[in-house]
This record gives structure tokens, sequence and C-alpha cells, in this order.
């Protein structure tokens, strides 16, 4: 199951059967009012919309499944409480440090993470593939030397794990505008606020296993179906801006040599005949 939605995103979940998800994985509106779609009237509105659309997730859940949701840390305060009045189980709060951005505010700490909330549907009962995302060591010499003899740890010896140490809740990955400097300056991207593939990668690979299903409700330039495919997971994402939808086309096409049609509202706002858009090898 591969599909590409262009829908208000209270529609494009009510297509979506219950118990059919194995990650819903999202970087939502923020409320930062950096384009149409991220400006509310308040904070009220802005988390009641924020909560229907958790609410509506919630259901297409399987019963092990993960969900993983952005946000800055003020919004993520709110969306942590509810998630847990929802009866989903608290896992993490992640914190990415963007290695991004400058300020000049001399009342507060400069701003430079954001936090991604790990919950999921049973305590227990969900997928963490721990040895997938495993980082590197930063005492080199000290694990070097390790890796011959062992350390003694509470009488027992301890040796290295060759692929690397437990990953922590706190990732470093620079944004995407800073990956893609033009001269050592920053260029205006096709989206305000993409986010990194390898950091994508890692909750996909963490939290889901090849042939599951991951929804991204909010998807962006495409980033989730893209690592999604490349990663041998199926997708099903969607946005609300057509711009978005068609640079995801695109990237998939250019990608993967896939045929891709998108189930999207026709230039009168009135849905069109009902898809069940699978996609498929062009080659085929």
């Amino acid at each position: 199951m591969e599909k590409v939605y262009n829908k208000d995103v209270f529609d494009f979940l009510k297509r979506v059967d219950d118990n059919s998800i194995d990650l819903i994985l999202t970087d939502p509106p923020y409320n930062m009012n950096k384009e149409y779609w991220d400006k509310f009237d308040n904070l009220e509105k802005f988390l009641e919309f924020t909560y229907k659309w958790i609410d509506m997730c919630i259901p297409k859940l399987k019963e092990n499944g993960s969900i993983y949701i952005f946000n800055n840390p003020f919004n993520s305060a709110f969306i942590l409480t509810h998630l847990h009045t929802r009866g989903l189980n608290y896992k993490n709060t992640i914190i990415w440090n963007r290695k991004d951005g400058i300020s000049s505010s001399k009342k507060r700490y400069n701003q430079n993470q954001e936090q991604i909330l790990f919950f999921t549907k049973n305590n227990k009962d969900y997928t963490f593939n721990y040895d997938d995302i495993r980082e590197p060591y930063e005492s080199v010499d000290r694990i070097k030397a390790a890796s011959k003899k062992g350390i003694l740890k509470n009488g027992k010896r301890w040796f290295p794990n060759e692929n690397g140490k437990l990953c922590s809740d706190v990732w470093n990955f620079s944004s995407e505008r800073h990956k893609n400097k033009l001269n050592g300056k920053v260029v205006k991207m096709e989206h305000v606020t993409p986010k990194p593939k390898d950091l994508i990668e890692r909750i996909i690979l963490a939290s889901s296993n090849k042939g599951d299903v991951v929804m991204d409700p909010f998807v962006g330039m495409g980033t989730t179906a893209i690592v999604s495919k490349k990663n041998g997971r199926n997708f099903i994402v969607n946005d609300f801006d057509e711009k978005n939808i068609e640079i995801t086309n695109k990237t998939l096409k250019l990608k993967f040599q896939i045929k891709i049609i998108i189930d999207r509202w026709d230039s009168n706002g009135q849905e069109q005949k009902a898809l069940d858009l699978c996609l498929k090898n062009s080659k085929k």
C-alpha cells in the first residue's frame, strides 16, 4: 500500500482504515505563521485543530503501532499531555539539535532545538529496532582499547558493540537549509521547514519493519514517503498544499521511477472520484 493524497487532513484521515498503520510520523503546523497553512487565530484554535487530527490518527494505529510528532517545545508540552490523556504510552521526548539559527536575544537562551514526541499504543508490544540505529562511540581511543581487553564493570568485562552505542534521546542533525548552502550561503528552499532525511530515516528504521505501513498526514515535500520507499516500507501520505504534493510526485518519479496517481480535490473544491491509489512500478 503506497498512496499519495492531496486533501484537507480531516478528509484524508476519514479515508484511512482503522488499525491499518504501523507507524505515524509527522511534522504538523507549529502555529508560527511561516506559511498560510501555519497560521491560526490564537493558541486555542491551534490546539483545537491539533487535538482533532491527533484524535483521528490514534484509531488508525495497529495495536503495536507507534507515533512520532514534531513540534516546538512550547506546543509539545500541550501535545504530550493530550496524548497521555488519550491512553497512549509515553516513551521519549527526543531533542533535535538543529545546529541552526542565530538569535540576538539577551533575555533567554537561544532556541536551537525542536522536539519529537514518541508514544506507542501498547506499552510493551511495539517495534523498536535499537540495533539499527546505533551511534558511533565518542571516546574513540578508550573504545579502541576496550575492544581488545574490555572494560571491567560490576565484576563483568564489557566489550563495545562493533556497530556503536545505543541511540540517545538527543539527536544532532543539521537542518536541510544548512545542508544545502550555495557558496556558503543559505538559499530559499521549496518548503519552508523540511526535515532532514537522515533524521526521518532513523525514526523509520527504529519503529517499523520492512513491509510495514508508514503514515504522514502532513508530508510536506515528501520526505517520509521517499525514505519509506528507500527502506522497503509502504506509505500513505497526505498534504493539503498542492505544490508540496507536486514536489513529492516529482521526487518519487526521479528517485524510484514509479508512476504516481494522486487522490486530490478538483479546482471547484469537490472531491474527485474515489481512487484506490496504489503506486505501481512504471516498468511493469
